[in-house]
C-alpha cells in the first residue's frame, strides 16, 4: 500500500469579486509515494507546493480529485496521529524551553504525560538537542530551531513525515544536519514527504522526486531515470596541436568547438559520433588531452522542464 496516492487533483479558488477571475492552483496532478522512501517535492515558490501538502493533511479540499493518506482519505481523524507536519514558517513561543515546547505539542496530540515525558528525551537526542533542552528557544539558532521543528513533527512518532521547504534559510551545516535527521527517518522505517527548492539536497537524500510548475505535474521518478529520460549525455573532447582547418571535417558532428591557440575543446551530442571524432583527430596529428562524460544534473532537468512550462 502506498503512503500517499493522489489522483487528478484540481485546486481552484472561486473569485472573491464577481470582477475577479478564479484562480487555478493545481491543475490535474497525480503522484503516488511508497511507504519507507523519501519523496522530494520540487518547484519554484507558488508551483502549488503548500498548496498539494494542506490537501494532503486534509487542511484545504480539493476542487477534483483523489486523495489517500496511509490508505484513509486526506484529512480522516484516525490518521492524524500517524502524520507529522513541519511548515514553511513556523511559529516557535520563544520564552519556551526545547523540553517544555515539546511538552506543549505533545499535550496538544493528546498524548499522556508519562508518554510525553518517555518521547522527549529520545525525540531531543535524536535532532541532537540534548544538551539545549533547558534553553529558552529565543536562544536558538536557525538550524537549530529547524531541528526542534523536526522534533515537534516527530511527537507521536507519526509514520508520514510531511516537511515544507525544511531546509530553507539554513546555512550549509544547518542543511547536512536536517539531511541526516530526513534519512535517519528512512532508517526508521518512515515516509518522508518534503518540498524545497534546494536541488543538491535532493539529489543526496531523495529516492524519488517529482517536479511541479504552475499547478502542473511535469516529471515523476527516480532522479536517474529522469535524468537519463529527458536530458542527452554530451562528451567535452580536449585535444593539442590542431588548428581550424583541420577540425572542418568534423565541425558538423559537434554541439560545440572552442578553439585557443592549437589547443581545441568539442562538445559532442552523444557516443555515437565519439569514433569517428577521434580516428579525424588523429588523421589531422592531434594529441587527445581528455575524453569527459557529462552527465546531465537535477539541476539542468529542473530548469529545462520549468522553463518550458513558463
Amino acid at each position: 500500500m502506498d503512503a500517499i496516492t493522489i489522483e487528478h487533483v484540481t485546486k481552484v479558488y472561486a473569485p472573491l469579486w464577481p470582477w475577479h477571475r478564479s484562480s487555478t492552483v493545481l491543475s490535474d496532478v497525480s503522484l503516488s509515494v511508497t511507504k519507507g522512501e523519501i519523496f522530494g517535492f520540487l518547484g519554484h515558490n507558488g508551483a502549488g507546493k503548500t498548496t498539494t501538502m494542506k490537501i494532503l493533511l486534509g487542511l484545504l479540499r480539493p476542487t477534483s480529485g483523489r486523495v489517500d493518506v496511509l490508505g484513509a482519505p486526506a484529512g480522516d481523524v484516525a490518521t492524524h496521529s500517524k502524520l507529522g507536519y513541519l511548515p514553511e514558517a513556523p511559529y516557535f513561543y520563544d520564552y519556551l524551553t526545547a523540553e517544555e515546547f515539546l511538552e506543549f505539542y505533545g499535550k496538544l496530540a493528546g498524548m499522556s504525560h508519562d508518554a510525553i515525558q518517555s518521547r522527549i528525551p529520545i525525540l531531543l537526542e535524536q535532532v541532537g538537542l540534548q544538551e539545549a533542552q533547558h534553553r529558552q528557544l529565543r536562544k536558538f539558532s536557525k538550524g537549530m530551531l529547524q531541528r526542534i521543528g523536526l522534533a515537534q513533527a516527530l511527537i507521536q512518532d507519526p509514520e508520514l513525515v510531511v516537511l515544507d521547504e525544511p531546509m530553507s534559510g539554513l546555512d550549509p551545516m544547518g542543511r547536512k544536519e536536517v539531511r541526516d535527521l530526513i534519512l535517519t527517518l528512512r532508517e526508521q522505517g518512515k515516509t518522508v514527504f518534503f518540498s524545497t527548492h534546494i536541488l543538491s539536497d535532493v539529489e543526496m537524500v531523495c529516492d524519488r522526486v517529482g517536479i511541479l510548475a504552475k499547478g502542473k505535474m511535469l516529471a515523476l521518478g527516480k532522479v536517474e531515470d529522469l535524468i537519463d529520460a529527458h536530458l542527452a549525455q554530451s562528451i567535452e573532447v580536449v585535444c593539442d596541436g590542431v588548428i581550424g582547418k583541420q577540425i572542418e571535417p568534423v565541425q558538423r558532428l559537434a554541439l560545440r568547438i572552442l578553439q585557443s591557440g592549437t589547443r581545441c575543446l568539442m562538445v559532442l551530442p552523444g557516443h555515437e559520433c565519439l569514433d569517428e571524432i577521434l580516428e579525424a583527430l588523429r588523421r589531422a596529428g592531434a594529441k587527445l588531452v581528455s575524453i569527459i562524460p557529462h552527465k546531465g544534473s537535477l539541476e539542468e532537468l529542473f530548469v529545462q522542464k520549468s522553463h518550458g512550462e513558463g
